[in-house]
């Protein structure tokens, strides 16, 4: 059964290389990022693991957990792992599922019938703390994925949980926001102190919320 976006992330107990974890007991109260791997030893994947290794910091900073997945067993990850800092120049620093069964894989619907093979696809799923999925992307295996994309949307979905916006097309961490049409201007006025341009009605442009440092003229 596929995995829509508000669901709650199905919970699995696996071993990896860090050791046996329940997933929901290691996510405890942070955010989740859990990507998976049609197998060990794939050269996009290689580059892949190396990247969200670099990325640990900026991870962290908004309280975000790693977790990657393969098919294969724990001992074949850490060989990978050591190719990985080989060639990646930075070791892998979060625990990687070790699925040769296929449990989480088929928990998280990864593998589709209509594939080449019966290999999991390549997903990604962000969990909130509350264990809830809200963002599904899944990729062919000849592109690799941009971990710049997952880094916006996860800033996009702690700023709009927090504030009565949402973002625009192509928006990074400090631009313009818009908000939302449950407002009306005259609480939209109150939420938000730096002003608002009313392009239309349904389009109201405001600073960031949590960044406001300028004034727009209402």
């Amino acid at each position: 059964m596929a995995i829509r976006l508000g669901d709650t992330a199905p919970d699995f107990t696996a071993q990896t290389t860090e050791g046996e974890i329940n997933f929901h007991e290691w996510l405890g109260d942070k955010w989740g990022v859990l990507f998976s791997h049609p197998k060990d030893y794939t050269p996009v994947c290689t580059t892949e693991l190396g990247m969200a290794a670099k990325l640990k910091p900026e991870f962290e900073k908004r309280g975000v957990k790693v977790i990657g997945l393969s098919v294969d067993p724990v001992d074949s990850h850490k060989g990978w792992e050591k190719d990985i800092e080989e060639t990646q120049g930075s070791a892998v620093n979060f625990p990687m599922i070790a699925d040769d069964d296929r449990k989480v894989s088929d928990l998280y619907d990864m593998i589709h019938p209509n594939a080449n093979d019966t290999l999991t696809v390549r997903s990604v799923f962000v969990i909130d703390p509350n264990k809830k999925v809200r963002l599904t992307l899944t990729y062919p295996a000849s592109t690799g994925r941009n971990f710049d994309e997952i880094l916006r949307v996860i800033d996009s979905l702690q700023l709009t949980d927090n504030f009565k916006v949402a973002t625009p097309v192509n928006w990074k961490d400090g631009d313009d926001c818009i908000i939302v049409p449950a407002l009306s201007d005259e609480e939209a006025a109150e939420k938000f102190p730096a002003g608002f341009k009313k392009v239309k009605p349904y389009l109201r442009i405001t600073p960031q919320p949590n960044k406001a440092e300028k004034s727009v003229t209402v």
